[in-house]
């Protein structure tokens, strides 16, 4: 297991969270000047991904992810996306929250699959920042906190070996095997199966640093090539016209991370069968986890350094809907296997003061102001998953 996966990870899932959110409020948009109270304007949708993604590059965030760790498990993962989902106006509820992340997870998941080479798992992270600074455009500052979090992820990445990439390709998918959730896009786009697992192409270009298949080499006992032999390969190849840029405003030559709803078009999540087996089988033992108190201490770190500025005086928060019809989100609720709804993990941190001294420590770092106090409306989703700090 690489101790250099979570930042990859986060990232990505984050820009595909953003993709989302950005599309469905898009869709849900009404002018200004028809808008009623309770609906969606262009400055409520630039709003919410303002305070999103400044939190989610918040510096004191960033430090903490970057920090060599293992990966969390799937429910202690999906609490840092529910707390960063609700960082602004916006609020979703179990089903689609659960839709948000499964949507998340399955993209980030196909593009992991169709890397050509483990390296260019960084160029799909740059691909996601890269649209993401294109959806705060208007705000220099947030776009100062995505920049420095891209020089961190270049120093950091940029200079790691391919067996090093390979790691941590390799623990993206141990946390991504059990995943086979059918999406309504891949579905159509027929690189999904009915069963929920994906189809990889034998054509296009192979990685950068290789050749086309096709051709056997044979060399004798000084190293000199005596024969060739040609053999038919069955696809459909091209040479990597160049390797992708690392530079701030380079041409990173690979479309995976880039944003696939751009063109407004419905997307629907279906549990296969095949899905719903494993979640019964695979559901946690009752038993206590020896390492889930220490997962909930690496994983109040990393949420202790999510801030965010909220404005004073009471508002109204907005939710928003994932599905077509709120009838369609109550059944999605009804149906889901308990095993795969992914609760969120309260964090108390006054019940054992004595022995996570760590933990109240990253605590009272934290400073609440009365002013925040003031938009409790706003406010309380957003501190539920902890204890009155």
């Amino acid at each position: 297991m690489s101790m250099r996966t979570l930042p990859l990870l986060f990232l990505n899932l984050g820009g595909e969270m953003l993709y989302i959110l950005d599309q469905r409020l898009r869709a849900q948009n009404i002018p200004g000047d028809k808008a009623r109270k309770d609906e969606w304007t262009e400055v409520d949708r630039k709003r919410v991904m303002n305070d999103i993604i400044s939190t989610m590059f918040n510096q004191k965030f960033m430090d903490e992810l970057f920090k060599p760790q293992e990966l969390y498990s799937k429910k202690a993962l999906r609490t840092v996306y529910d707390r960063l989902a609700h960082a602004s106006i916006m609020r979703l509820n179990q089903a689609s929250m659960d839709k948000l992340y499964d949507l998340m997870t399955m993209a980030f998941k196909y593009q992991v699959l169709l890397c050509p080479r483990p390296k260019d798992v960084l160029l799909v992270t740059l691909n996601h920042l890269d649209a993401i600074k294109g959806l705060i455009q208007d705000s220099p500052t947030i776009l100062h906190q995505v920049d420095k979090t891209f020089r961190q992820l270049t120093d950091i990445y940029g200079g790691l070996s391919a067996g090093e990439f390979q790691l941590i390709r390799q623990t993206l998918l141990i946390f991504f095997q059990d995943l086979h959730i059918r999406v309504s896009i891949f579905l159509k786009d027929k690189v999904q199966n009915s069963s929920g697992r994906f189809v990889l192409p034998v054509s296009g270009p192979v990685p950068w640093g290789t050749e086309v298949p096709g051709l056997i080499r044979t060399f004798n006992n000084k190293g000199k090539e005596v024969k060739r032999t040609e053999f038919k390969h069955g696809g459909s190849y091209v040479a990597a016209p160049k390797e992708g840029s690392l530079e701030l405003y380079g041409d990173r030559v690979l479309k995976l991370g880039t944003n696939m709803y751009s063109v407004n078009r419905p997307v629907e999540t279906h549990m296969s069968a095949a899905s719903k087996n494993l979640a019964s089988q695979t559901q946690e033992s009752i038993v206590p986890n020896p390492l889930a108190k220490e997962e909930l201490n690496l994983l109040a770190r990393l949420i202790g350094g999510m801030e965010i500025q909220k404005p004073s005086g009471p508002e109204p928060g907005f939710r928003l809907n994932l599905f077509t019809t709120d009838e369609e989100e109550e059944q999605a609720a009804l149906t889901r296997p308990e095993e795969l709804s992914y609760k969120v993990i309260n964090i108390q941190a006054t019940q054992d003061q004595q022995t996570n001294q760590e933990l109240v420590r990253i605590m009272g770092e934290f400073e609440i102001t009365d002013q925040s106090r003031q938009s409790s409306s706003k406010g309380d989703d957003w501190l539920a998953m902890m204890d009155e700090l």
